[in-house]
Parts: structure tokens; sequence; C-alpha cells
């Protein structure tokens, strides 16, 4: 029986993705573990630090495929940690070469460099699947830029919006977190070699050169000095996955609350049963915004215990908190990549009701544009006998059931101060949309100019 969702093969891609859970996969990071040690040998090979038929040997020999899980599972228990289990593994593919593995580097070394493999590549996936759900947030808040609705505060009626501009709220979200993505890869994507307390003594004079070509081998960051205990670089990109999923979470309030049966303005894409229910019949629940809710939550659960690591890690080398990171990090990488593919169904085919959205809007009778008629009249009698005036006029509507135009229509202030023409004009909830137009047009040009960068 698995022990978490993302190991069920009932739930796993209900909170994961399948490319995820690959990156994240044992095989994968035992492959990762191995990409390091090559590429160790192999720049200490082109330094003269390990004879040149070494490196080549250990680089042609070294098959991560042929490490006996069950054997490094063994080791592991034993030792703490997979490294050495690995390194034996390999002394014996690799032949005498074997004396050469791992010269000069420490477990973490080799942990650490792979972890941040690992998160180059996861960061990659969220990149794609966040450009995916923008350029489906762009075509929909450009489709229903003129889509009348009511704009909820404290969830009520408010004053009239857009369902463009909302999904445009959304898509800028969106678009700063692709943007805090690639800020954010030089101080994530770092390498990590420091040998056994951080100061390369091992190597001697040879330290920094064997430190700065194995950053470049392995195409990552070059940092000024080991970060064994400074693990700020790894708690932000779980931070980045907090911040995303949090958006996520957001976006998935805002169409549950759109698909309840009393507002129903917009839905989920619609599939044969999903969203079912076993006994009524009738439901459609918001099955991808649920689960990118619950995801949200874990994730945030996981940055606390990333930032638990980062405060904890003491003098040279941690005593424990490091060993958070190997909890939280695949962990919260994955639910991502779950909450992402759910997000991009929903984002791909969101149904989007507009007549529903102006019946919701009419519903009070025209109460929801009475800013509008107040600050009409407050041109003429100032804000605050306009403001008594109007709520005395939404007060009478509401005690009676009639239109806001209707009892405006009554009140000798506002007649003397707005012909009819005008007045029906003002409490119309389309001609008060203020610079919604021209917002959605400012985010959509920024996120063009994303995607062309």
């Amino acid at each position: 029986m698995p022990s978490t969702v993302f190991d069920s093969a009932i739930y796993r891609d209900a909170f994961g993705s399948p490319a995820m859970r690959a990156i994240f996969s044992d095989a994968a990071l035992v492959t990762r573990y191995v990409e390091v040690e090559v590429a160790l040998a192999k720049v200490q090979g082109a330094l003269g630090l390990i004879p040149s038929d070494a490196a080549a040997a250990i680089g042609a020999k070294a098959d991560a495929s042929q490490i006996d899980m069950a054997k490094l599972k063994t080791e592991t228990d034993l030792v703490g940690y997979p490294i050495v289990g690995v390194v034996h593994q390999l002394q014996k593919q690799v032949g005498d070469a074997g004396r050469y593995l791992h010269w000069g580097a420490t477990t973490q070394d080799i942990m650490d460099m792979a972890t941040v493999l690992q998160v180059r590549a996861a960061l990659d996936l969220v990149d794609a699947d966040l450009a995916a759900i923008g350029a489906d947030f762009a075509k929909l808040a450009d489709k229903h830029r003129a889509t009348v609705m009511a704009g909820r505060t404290h969830l009520q009626h408010a004053l009239p919006t857009t369902f463009g501009l909302k999904v445009a709220v959304w898509l800028s979200m969106i678009d700063r977190h692709r943007q805090r993505l690639q800020q954010m890869r030089p101080r994530v994507l770092m390498g990590q070699f420091g040998g056994a307390a951080g100061t390369l003594a091992s190597l001697q004079d040879k330290g920094l050169d064997v430190h700065d070509a194995l950053m470049t081998e392995l195409g990552l960051e070059t940092p000024c000095v080991p970060w064994h205990v400074a693990r700020d670089g790894l708690a932000e990109a779980v931070a980045f996955l907090g911040l995303v999923t949090g958006t996520l979470g957001k976006i998935a309030t805002d169409v549950m609350l759109l698909m309840q049966t009393e507002v129903g303005e917009a839905f989920e894409p619609f599939m044969p049963g999903r969203g079912s229910s076993s006994t009524m019949p009738q439901k459609r629940n918001p099955i991808s915004a649920e689960l990118m809710a619950a995801s949200a939550r874990s994730v945030r659960q996981d940055v606390g215990l990333m930032l638990d690591s980062l405060a904890g890690a003491d003098h040279e080398r941690a005593t424990g908190p490091w060993h958070l990171e190997w909890i939280a990090l695949p962990r919260a990488f994955i639910a991502t990549g779950g909450a992402l593919a759910q997000a991009k169904f929903l984002a791909g085919g969101l149904i989007v009701d507009a007549a529903r959205m102006r019946k919701n809007l009419d519903m009070t009778g025209g109460l929801i544009v009475a800013e509008a008629v107040m600050m009409a009249l407050a041109e003429k009698m100032g804000r605050g006998p306009a403001h008594d005036c109007v709520y005395a006029a939404c007060r009478k509507a509401l005690d009676g059931g009639t239109m806001l135009l209707d009892e405006l229509a009554k009140e000798p202030k506002v007649t003397s101060a707005i012909d009819r023409e005008a007045l029906v004009k003002l409490v119309d909830p389309q001609h008060y949309l203020g610079s919604a137009d021209r917002m959605i047009d400012r985010v959509l040009a920024v996120h063009r100019r994303g995607t062309a960068a």
C-alpha cells in the first residue's frame, strides 16, 4: 500500500505529473550521481590531478543503469547516505580506474550537485507549463474583454467588471512567476564542490581550478564559496513553488466560486463523467480546481520545511536539517507539477457563460452601478449630498424589490440634475467599466514582450 498520493497508482496523476515524477525518481537521481562523478573525473583528468586514462575509463564504463538498487539501499541504510554505495558499485564497474573516483569530493558535494541538476530540469518543466497556461489566459482575456460581469468584493456585488479583466489579473501573476523563475536561476542553479569541510584542502592549490571547471562541465553557475550550510538557493526554489501554487490556488478558488449552482458563470472543461457524483447524477464538481487548491496547501507546508532546513544548518555541515530537503524538495516539485497539469487542463478549456454573467449582473436591479450615479450627481451637488440621495434610492429599491432607475426617476433632486437619457446610460453596467479595457491591453502587452524575450 503506498504511503503517499505521489506513490499511489490511483492518485499519482491527480497530485503529480509523469514528467515531474520521472525527474525525481530513484533511477534519475542515481543517474545524476553518476553524471557528477564522471564529470568530476573528466575535469580532474584534464587538469592532471588524476591520470587521463583513468578519467577516460571512468567516463566510458560508469553506468548508472547497472547500479544494483537493492544493494544500494542496504548500504544506504547502513551508512546513512547513498554516495558511498554508489561509489563502491562504480569502482567495480570501472576496474583499476576506480581508485580515482570521487577524488577530493565529499558526499554532500555529489548529492547537492545532483539535486541542482534535478531542480534545473524541473524548473524547465515549470516554465513550460506556466508558458502554456499564460498563452491560454491571454486568449481568454482578449476574447472576453467586453464580457461584462459583476465584480465582487467580500463575496458581494461591488461594481461591474469584465471577465477579460479577471483573467488578465490571473495572467499577470503567471507572467510574474515566469519572470521570477528566470531571475532566480543564477541563485538556485549553483554547483556544489567544497570537499570535507568546504575548503577543498585535499586538492591543495588545484581546488578552485577543479571547482570552476566542474561547474563549467555541468553547465551550472559557479558560486564564490561552497554552500554546504548556506541553503538559501534551494529554499528559494521551493518558496517560488509556494508562490506558483498559491496563485494556482487563488485561480482555483475563483473558478470554484464561479461554478457554484447559484452563480454558474464559468466551468471547468466538460468531459463525460468528470466531476460526477456516485449518488447525485446532476453533479459537476470542480475537480481540477479542488486538486489545485489542495496542492497549494501541501506545497506551502514544504516551504516551511525548507526554511527550517535553512535556519538549522549548523557550523560547516548540518546535523540533520539537510535531510528535511530530501523530503520537502521532491514532494514540492511533484505537487507543483500536478497542480500545473490541472491548471493547463482548466485554462485550455474553461467554459464561460456570458449570458449568465449578465443575468447575475442585473439581478440587483441596477444597484451595482449606484456609484456611477453618485459620481455624476456629485458634480452637481457635491459628493456628500449625492451619496445620501443615491443611498436613499438604493434602500427603497432593495426594500421594494424595484429597479434603481425607477427609484431615481422619482427623486426630484436627481431628475433636476440628470435627464432621463443620461440616467438610463448611467445605470447600464456596460458604461461603467472604467479603464478595464486599457488594463487588459497593458497586461497583454507585457505578456507579449515576455513571450518574445
